[in-house]
């Protein structure tokens, strides 16, 4: 997958699998009859419940969102139950910004962290912390991340990237408690700056990468599921201090292409001594994790 992602594709396959996922009960509408050659709500009964011709919807979900208009959107994403994030994703494919899609085709290349977030982490000595960029790219980390998560310096600078550590490290699998629930965060996260920037080129070749060597993932793009990086629980399985329970929290910085993740224990729980003897043996408890 080289190059660009085919917008028309995506908004089509985006279309077909929130229509797929309703059935005509879980509406309001009576199903008609038992058999039904297609799963989900027919394409005449999304425009019914949307209140657009059924060739005006039809034009739609095969790519066509040439001149759609904002009141048409929020219709049909009401009708399909999307979420915030995904009638988002379903304003990104259908009405691309162009300034901003011009504007991302130039700078494909990942902006530098700012010196006052980097002095930020260098001073957050207690919580683990990073700065992730589009493609879930790893950019910037604090010394308690490393002993974490592993020294993530220790690698090739395009190998620092959540997907292809959660996809194609195997070490990652036994780190996270619930690999399942992250891979499929991650792609959702991934598929959500697709459509922010469909015309990226390394977005693509990453995800190209990734369908070629990862099963699970080729699995997971293909549900077209979308979310937001936002707050909370992950339980990881630390080489030396056993399993943590800690929330996460995302902060979207201004530019809307860096976030500032940080970690904390709930005060007084196991899992906060954890962290203690983390920061305690710094770089020492870096060198035996997966990184």
């Amino acid at each position: 997958m080289d190059g660009q992602l085919d917008r028309r594709a995506e908004l089509s396959e985006f279309l077909r699998t929130r229509r797929a996922r309703l059935k005509p009960e879980d509406v309001g509408l009576e199903s008609f009859g038992r058999h039904r050659r297609v799963p989900g709500l027919r394409r005449e009964e999304l425009a019914q419940l949307a209140g657009v011709s059924v060739a005006y919807y039809t034009r739609l979900e095969q790519g066509n969102g040439q001149n759609v208009s904002a009141e048409v959107l929020d219709a049909i994403a009401r009708a399909l139950r999307l979420t915030d994030a995904e009638q988002a994703h379903l304003t990104h494919l259908a009405r691309p910004r162009q300034q901003r899609r011009r504007a991302s085709a130039g700078r494909s290349q990942q902006r530098p962290v700012r010196v006052a977030l980097l002095q930020l982490l260098e001073s957050i000595e207690t919580v683990p912390a990073y700065v992730t960029g589009r493609r879930s790219e790893i950019l910037a980390w604090n010394r308690m991340a490393a002993a974490l998560f592993g020294d993530w310096g220790k690698l090739p600078a395009a190998e620092r990237n959540w997907a292809r550590l959660v996809f194609l490290n195997p070490d990652y699998r036994d780190l996270f408690v619930d690999w399942d629930q992250k891979a499929y965060d991650m792609v959702s996260f991934l598929r959500m700056d697709a459509g922010r920037h469909p015309d990226d080129p390394r977005l693509s070749a990453l995800v190209g990468e990734l369908s070629v060597k990862s099963e699970e993932f080729r699995r997971l793009w293909a549900t077209h599921d979308v979310k937001e990086k936002s707050y909370g629980v992950k339980r990881m399985r630390h080489p030396l201090v056993g399993e943590l329970t800690l929330s996460f929290e995302t902060f979207r910085l201004v530019d809307d292409e860096q976030c500032f993740v940080t970690y904390h224990a709930e005060p007084g729980s196991p899992s906060a001594e954890a962290l203690r003897l983390l920061a305690s043996w710094g770089t020492d408890a870096a060198t035996s994790l997966p990184a």
